[in-house]
């Protein structure tokens, strides 16, 4: 939240300050662009070109940590104005620092940038930015025909896109999508020789929540590369596969070491939930190792809760043991609860 004493300095500090390279841009004066006035925003404006491009996308960069940690700012006018930067990075920290915005005005210029941009790097982000209208379409949010025209943007980068990471940023967007010609696409991507290609593809079947992936999923938990390891969880988080849960439990068992494998896992166990998912997640908080991880389990657990409660609104309250559950005695090992369990698929 932007404080009152940086609220009075004079905007003309702030421009001398961004311009001063002989030292940092002070980080007091990054929520003075947040919900920019319109002289204020003029003033920068005429500015904005004499600051090396390096410390343009430093500042975006640093005022999109600051939205990570602060939903009360707002850098949109900024963020838009950067979208026609010269300086391709500024370009992608322009839609990096949009990621949170649903203003389906700024669809036909991420298109364009998608096809037109110079930069590789720039498409790519561009073509990840429009999976969230992508959702929205989904959830007829957003008109049908805009929908329809993100969609064939998006098709057209995949199959025509000049590079992998372009096409392969496509197809993730696409994973949101119900259209025919996507399925087809994430199955030839599953079965690409390239780990890239298949992590994609898995990451799009975890946006589908479409349960027909789910045994391309569960085949891939064991996955050699870890890069498809890491989709195939998510995945099994994002689509709720009960079946997964064993796999995950065991593999936090062994004390995976590493953290983005071990963080995945956990939170795609406070997707999945069921029985006894809490107490595993409160005795691995107990023994959390750092507080990074601790805060990891800490927000797995919220997730797990809220889910939980959601499902306390069901129209019939019954009881429905699930099928990969089965009971333990009271003082063994939570970790242990499934062992030599045999998981059935739903």
């Amino acid at each position: 939240m932007t404080t009152s004493s940086n609220r009075n300095v004079p905007f003309q500090e702030i421009i001398e300050s961004l311009l001063d390279t002989s030292k940092p841009f002070p980080p007091a004066m990054l929520h003075r662009f947040s919900d920019i006035g319109a002289e204020d925003f003029r003033q920068l404006k005429e500015v904005w070109h004499q600051v090396p491009g390096h410390r343009r996308a430093s500042l975006l960069q640093d005022l999109e940590t600051i939205m990570e940690g602060d939903t009360l700012v707002s850098y949109d006018e900024l963020a838009r104005f950067a979208l026609d930067d010269e300086d391709p990075e500024v370009r992608q920290g322009a839609i990096r620092l949009l990621w949170e915005t649903e203003d389906p005005h700024l669809v036909p210029k991420l298109l364009d940038l998608l096809d037109r941009d110079e930069n590789l790097q720039v498409r790519a982000i561009a073509a990840n930015a429009l999976g969230k209208y992508v959702y929205l379409g989904e959830l007829e949010e957003i008109p049908n025909s805009l929908l329809h025209t993100i969609e064939d943007g998006l098709i057209n980068a995949l199959l025509y896109g000049e590079s992998d990471l372009i096409r392969r940023s496509a197809l993730e967007s696409l994973g949101y999508s119900s259209r025919a010609e996507v399925a087809p696409e994430i199955t030839r991507a599953f079965n690409h020789d390239d780990p890239s290609w298949i992590a994609s593809a898995l990451f799009a079947m975890g946006r589908s929540l479409d349960q027909a992936w789910k045994p391309y999923v569960l085949e891939s938990l064991d996955h050699p590369e870890e890069v498809v390891r890491i989709e195939a969880i998510r995945a099994a988080g994002n689509l709720e596969l009960k079946a997964a849960r064993k796999v995950l439990i065991d593999l936090l068992e062994e004390g995976v070491e590493d953290e983005e494998v071990r963080a995945t896992a956990i939170w795609a166990l406070s997707q999945i939930g069921g029985s006894n998912v809490k107490s595993i997640l409160e005795n691995m908080l107990e023994q959390a190792g750092d507080d990074e991880e601790a805060d990891i389990i800490e927000q797995a657990l919220d997730n797990l809760l809220f889910n939980e409660g959601l499902g306390d609104f069901t129209i019939f309250d019954i009881d429905t043991p699930e099928e990969d559950d089965e009971e333990y005695e009271e003082g063994e090992d939570e970790l242990d609860i499934f062992a030599g369990e045999e998981d059935e698929e739903e």
